[in-house]
């Protein structure tokens, strides 16, 4: 075989191995691309957690009521409660909703009995997104719940819960106790907003609605 022939057969081997390579190049991005929107896509549901977090800070001053709490406070895998049957659980398993939480003891007196008011009568406004909101009493103790209050929150979780884990995580205005408020918590877990003592009720309906309006989870 004459020189020229070798090297017209090595230019053509060349030119194939060139065009492999540009298959595989192209290949080995195009994988990468769909990894990287694969990856878009499982984080959408926390992006838009965050995004809706922060549409309560406009550029004209903040619009909410309630405070945000920040840096963020995540349920402890740790924090475990009592369910209504009295069987362990992780208050994280609650996760996948909002969650408005108020914190007392079982002999739920009149302060108490006006946060679980005001948390069932601001669920019930959310009409057709109602589903979307869970309200969580943590009782501070295992005593008997008054039958009254039984009956008048069945759609209540009652849970109890080790007081100094709530202390821990729960944070308080300046001379107040977490008693004293009522917390959002949105559908990743993350504790984010801490009502006033005393709320006006209209006003955190009017933060809750816009969170929901404004979030796809949950």
């Amino acid at each position: 075989m004459s020189k020229s022939s070798d090297r017209t057969n090595g230019s053509r081997a060349a030119a194939a191995q060139d065009r492999s390579g540009a298959a595989a190049r192209g290949s080995w991005a195009r994988g990468r691309w769909m990894v990287l929107l694969i990856a878009l896509v499982c984080a959408a549901p926390v992006i838009a957690s965050y995004l809706t977090y922060y549409v309560f800070k406009p550029h004209g001053g903040t619009t909410n009521y309630g405070t945000l709490v920040e840096p963020q406070r995540p349920i402890s895998e740790a924090l475990i409660v009592k369910d209504e049957a009295g069987k362990p659980m992780p208050l994280a398993s609650l996760r996948g909703r909002w969650l408005m939480i108020s914190v007392d003891r079982s002999a739920c007196d009149e302060a108490c009995a006006t946060k679980l008011y005001f948390m069932r009568q601001i669920r019930a406004t959310q009409a057709g997104e109602r589903e979307r909101v869970v309200n969580v009493w943590l009782r501070t103790d295992s005593d008997a719940i008054s039958p009254v209050i039984e009956r008048a929150y069945p759609d209540t979780r009652k849970l109890i819960a080790d007081p100094a884990a709530l202390a821990a995580w729960l944070p308080v205005d300046a001379g107040t106790r977490d008693t004293d408020h009522i917390y959002l918590v949105d559908p990743n877990g993350n504790l984010m907003m801490r009502f006033p003592k005393n709320p006006d009720p209209s006003k955190i309906k009017r933060d809750i609605t816009k969170l929901l309006n404004g979030s796809s989870i949950g």
